[in-house]
């Protein structure tokens, strides 16, 4: 049995050949002190965020795209496999994709967990490469094609062309770095304690990297926010504007631009003459902020266009390797 995960920070996604993708839960898992098993895993163990006794704890073992709890990675994969192809399995190879960016030491520490839950082979592609697949990017012609993926822990940027990667930057920000960005804003514009469910929350509700064409109403919205006072410590609630949240995440998206001027500098002229003419296409979950496009395409002076399934890019290029090992062999490495 064939096997593809898109193993992210925020969310995880199991592809199984002949069936698509099949499984789409968080990265999250609950533990109580002491004991080995896990309490809960996935979407049940989300719901724990932020509202656990001081016995349990919600970790997410994965750290900027890379595992930063061994355990706890292991036991995730093995439960989204079970859940994923129930019953008796036999040993299975597995397709992972992984950050451009990461050390051999974290390629090993992927593979491992992944043969600890059962995989007899365990094959690596990239992030950037498995998102031009997924979004129809024609990766094996003599063409420069460019594609962002903007996950929950990292950016991948990366200019494409014969089957391989030309030149990339994998940059440790994502989702994460966004709520980040808003739950700092709250704190120090409002004094106000918010955690990260809700700082996502306000990032749905009415984040944005650029005013909305044709929606003049997006402006006005507001967003109601409930946390506690950082000085008295008491309930506290603000009302949160669209032009504030704007404010709060230009950091985090001006240095997802300054990666993408970084990639197309290093660029060869003939693949960035390739990418002037057929645009930037933007993946993952980043790709749905609100006119990121348009903030991009006026840095750079280059279209850009969001793919048709941002959110499952990834795991549609990994299931694509899963459905055709010898004709994407040169896309993976063997581990």
């Amino acid at each position: 049995m064939d096997i593809g995960i898109d193993l992210g920070t925020a969310n995880t996604l199991l592809y199984v050949r002949g069936q698509g993708i099949v499984l789409n839960e968080p990265s999250v898992v609950a533990v109580k002190e002491g004991a080995r098993a896990a309490l809960a895993v996935g979407t049940e163990a989300k719901e724990t965020i932020g509202r656990t006794p001081g016995t349990i704890t919600a970790i997410r073992p994965l750290k900027d795209g890379v595992i930063s709890d061994f355990e706890a990675a292991e036991e995730m994969i093995r439960h989204f496999v079970r859940k994923a192809v129930p019953g008796r399995r036999p040993r299975t190879r597995m397709v992972v994709c992984v950050p451009s960016g990461v050390t051999p030491v974290e390629r090993r520490a992927i593979v491992h967990a992944a043969q600890r839950a059962g995989a007899r082979a365990v094959h690596l592609v990239e992030e950037p490469m498995a998102a031009a697949i997924g979004a129809g990017l024609p990766v094996a012609e003599p063409r420069g094609s460019m594609v962002v993926d903007i996950g929950g822990g990292t950016t991948e940027v990366a200019v494409i062309s014969l089957g391989g990667i030309v030149t990339a930057q994998s940059l440790r920000v994502g989702g994460d770095r966004l709520d980040t960005a808003i739950t700092d804003y709250v704190r120090k514009e409002h004094a106000l304690l918010i955690g990260e469910r809700t700082a996502e929350d306000v990032k749905v509700g009415i984040g944005s990297a650029w005013p909305v064409p044709d929606d003049d109403s997006f402006e006005e919205r507001t967003f109601t926010v409930r946390g506690r006072e950082k000085v008295g410590g008491l309930p506290k609630t603000v009302e949160l504007t669209v032009r504030e949240v704007r404010s709060a995440l230009d950091e985090p998206v001006e240095a997802i631009i300054s990666a993408v001027r970084t990639t197309l500098e290093e660029c060869p002229p003939e693949l960035s003459g390739d990418v002037m003419e057929h645009g930037i296409v933007l993946t993952g979950g980043g790709a749905l902020l609100p006119g990121l496009d348009l903030r991009l395409a006026s840095a750079t002076g280059i279209p850009v266009f969001v793919a048709d399934d941002p959110l499952d890019s990834v795991a549609l290029g990994c299931g694509k390797c899963v459905e055709d090992f010898d004709g994407l062999e040169r896309v993976m490495s063997a581990a």
